[in-house]
């Protein structure tokens, strides 16, 4: 790769903050690929940016179209512009051969022209690169973002009302929540723009400048107590109550996903359960957590029968992550300020047996979150450093499964229960 490209890569790598390309995964270029087309109008696929990063053996330099999308992207003209003002320009007698041939009376003229249309062009260049480097500071403080809630229902739209006219650059969006898939580009002169959310839980909605998030604003979408649904693009299929609500248990029977004509096999779908701010928040630095689930489909693709417990907070959430014992490398731990990867710690001990109920439970105890599984501490961590308050719960099965006797209290008081 030429020391050209290599440093366009390095600008876009700084531009997006997400440390050097080469320890990117696969979702990373899938996001910088939609990054690209909301801001340039270009599609660059996944594998085409893998392959430029080097991530894929590849020996063909990219196409003019592609160097000028990234360069773009980076806040140049085009891949033409960006080489000028690293300081490579054009060699000036290629634009001399353009005058009238009239005005060249010898070659010490040529010779002196030449050398003068040098000088103004680096003159120029140096120029454009100051005024680049010496953009005035973004300050958050000039910028204002705030939101409304339409109704309680899911799915809920949000009407964002923001003022990004001290931009510096068209480049201005709004990001739904901590994904930059859903980030998408707003008119800086303009104040209102909407979303709409079809999960539950607590949103961070940004305003973002350029690469800069300016204003960030948590957003809490709510649940009018259990809500069911079947996750599927781009919208999810909603349950009705008596499809999976039960006076002694939350479950959703293969029979009934059949009636919605989702196949199991090969790829089995996602269920989930949610209860989202239908009760006082409970502080993390103080809580008790505990509910009985179970996985109900083993077939086909979902041998693993990956079972998460997410506790949501107005941060991050706490998430208890279980599957058959011969998955647990794939397992993910979550707590509001840290995580565990399975890759990189003994996570064995949720590793279950799904042939009948696991008993999980989750509390603060002496500075520690600790995680139980069937009674015994599967695992411990450093409670979270940073304030959170817990606002509602959800239960996320690979196939299908089913929730019973849950229990959250602070305090040794009871503060929500369910079945």
């Amino acid at each position: 790769m030429s020391p050209e490209i290599q440093k366009l890569l390095h600008i876009i790598e700084r531009k997006l903050d997400w440390g050097g390309g080469d320890q990117w995964q696969s979702r990373d270029f899938e996001n910088l690929n939609q990054l690209i087309l909301d801001e340039t109008g270009v599609s660059l696929s996944a594998s085409t940016l893998r392959r430029i990063w080097g991530h894929v053996a590849y020996k063909h330099l990219p196409s003019t179209t592609t160097l000028d999308a990234l360069a773009k992207f980076a806040g140049f003209e085009t891949w033409r512009k960006f080489t000028k003002q690293l300081g490579t320009p054009a060699p000036a007698v290629e634009l001399m051969e353009k005058a009238p041939a009239e005005t060249i009376k010898n070659k010490k003229s040529l010779s002196k022209i030449s050398w003068v249309i040098g000088i103004v062009i680096v003159a120029s260049l140096i120029s454009i690169f100051a005024v680049k480097k010496s953009k005035p500071p973004i300050k958050p403080e000039q910028y204002s973002f705030s939101y409304e809630r339409v109704s309680r229902k899911i799915p809920n739209s949000v009407i964002f009302t923001y003022d990004a006219t001290a931009s510096p650059t068209d480049s201005v969006y709004i990001q739904q929540s901590w994904d930059p898939m859903r980030r998408h580009r707003v008119d800086k002169s303009l104040h209102k723009h909407t979303e709409i959310y079809y999960d539950p839980g607590f949103h961070r909605a940004k305003l973002v400048v350029g690469d800069k998030i300016v204003q960030e604003q948590k957003i809490l979408i709510p649940t009018e107590g259990w809500l069911g649904m079947i996750r599927h693009e781009p919208v999810p299929v909603y349950l009705e109550p008596n499809e999976f609500v039960d006076k002694n248990v939350l479950e959703l029977p293969v029979s009934e996903i059949a009636k919605k004509n989702i196949a199991l096999d090969p790829q089995p779908p996602v269920i989930v359960f949610s209860n989202v701010g239908n009760f006082d928040p409970v502080p993390v630095s103080d809580f008790s957590f505990s509910a009985d689930i179970k996985n109900e489909y083993s077939k086909g693709a979902n041998a693993c029968q990956f079972s998460y417990v997410f506790i949501v907070t107005d941060n991050n959430p706490i998430v208890i992550p279980l599957s058959i014992k011969g998955c647990v490398s794939e397992l993910n731990l979550m707590a509001v300020d840290s995580s565990v990867s399975g890759k990189k710690a003994d996570l064995s001990a949720f590793g279950v047996d799904f042939s009948d109920w696991i008993h999980v439970a989750c509390k603060t105890n002496a500075g520690k979150l600790q995680y139980f599984v069937n009674d015994k501490l599967a695992f411990e961590i450093p409670a979270p450093k940073i304030n959170a308050s817990i606002v509602g719960m959800s239960y996320f099965f690979m196939g299908t499964g089913a929730v019973k006797n849950i229990r959250l209290l602070t305090k040794d008081k009871t503060v929500f229960s369910a079945f």
